[in-house]
């Protein structure tokens, strides 16, 4: 998988949603890698495909505000995604170490008083 670390290959993914992205990401230099050369299945790219336009449900865009139900539709998104991870992970192989990193929007919007 290409990125922008010196050697340009990644070893190290980062599973992560986020606004218009790919799910997946270098771990070390961040570039969001594309989903169509990761070497997993059609199925598992279609169900972190799916995950990931699920990304910010718990935010009103309209208003940039945070749903009633916002931190517990966030900590289902974060469930999801641990599990995808873990599909990632079995089909990877031992070739790439791959991490997940949760979604913490919500909290920083509750915290700010940005809810709904």
């Amino acid at each position: 998988m290409q990125c922008f670390c010196e050697n340009k290959k990644t070893s190290y993914v980062k599973v992560e949603g986020d606004v218009g992205a790919d799910p997946l990401w270098c771990y070390e230099c961040g570039c969001n890698l594309d989903i169509e050369e990761v070497p997993v299945s059609s199925d598992l790219k279609d169900q972190l495909m799916s995950w990931a336009m699920l990304y910010g449900e718990w935010i009103d865009w309209n208003v940039d505000r945070l749903l009633p139900d916002g931190l517990e539709l966030e900590k289902k998104h974060n469930e999801r995604g641990q599990l995808l991870t873990e599909k990632v992970k079995t089909e990877l192989g031992t070739t790439y170490t791959v991490r997940f990193s949760p979604s913490s929007s919500a909290k920083s919007y509750a915290k700010a008083g940005l809810k709904l």
